[in-house]
Formats: structure tokens, sequence, C-alpha cells
């Protein structure tokens, strides 16, 4: 693995063709989502109200499609 630092803002990773592709997805996934909300100002509260406010939507609109 090689790891080094191209400007001030990129770093480049390379890894062997051999590494889990899933898992590095995974990994991948992980770090957008910490480059999305590094900035944030968010509470954990916050998100939590928000995504029972989502799953609640999202149940309502499609419960007949799992209970008949």
């Amino acid at each position: 693995m090689l790891i080094e630092r191209t400007n001030k803002n990129q770093i480049t990773i390379t890894v062997s063709s051999s590494v889990d592709s899933f898992g590095l997805q995974r990994l991948i996934d992980y770090v957008k989502y910490l480059e999305a909300t590094a900035k944030s100002k968010a509470k954990q509260s916050d998100i939590d109200k928000l995504a029972d406010e989502v799953n609640a939507s999202w149940w309502t609109e499609n419960r007949k499609r799992f209970i008949k």
C-alpha cells in the first residue's frame, strides 16, 4: 500500500489489486461520509429525529406492499 499527499487538498492511496473490492468500497463509502459531514454542525439527536421521520414516512407509503 502506498499513501502520498499529492497537494494540500488530496491524498492518493494505492492498493494491490488483490484487496477485496467489497471491503474497499465500504471503506470508500465511509471516507465519503466523513468528507460530507466534516463541517456539519448537526447534533446526533437532530439526525436521529430526521431519520425517524423519514422511516415513518417511508413505512406509511409502503406498508401496503408488505402487509396484505
